[in-house]
């Protein structure tokens, strides 16, 4: 299967063990020697309508990653890392 980076953003994810949603991909991290997708992260909600920041980012390893469709990305949530998520300026 092929697409493109940004086809990404528009998939949704969602976990297959407790159908938790996350939301939608907001970025890639890509091994640049090899051009292979390393994780897809899913940005945190925003906090008090974006005035406090995020909540922690969702990185998901592309080993979590169970299957891409049209429209979700399903996961196995239980390998998600995370981190600090984006203040906004």
């Amino acid at each position: 299967m092929e697409f493109r980076i940004g086809e990404l953003c528009r998939k949704e994810v969602i976990d297959v063990m407790d159908g938790s949603r996350y939301g939608y991909v907001g970025d890639a991290e890509i091994d640049l020697e090899t051009g292979q997708v390393r994780a897809l992260v899913v940005p945190g909600r925003l906090r008090l309508l974006g005035l406090l920041g995020r909540e922690e980012d969702h990185i998901f390893p592309w080993a979590a990653i169970k299957r891409l469709g049209e429209d979700i990305i399903l996961v196995e949530g239980m390998q998600t890392g995370r981190r600090s998520g984006r203040k906004n300026h």
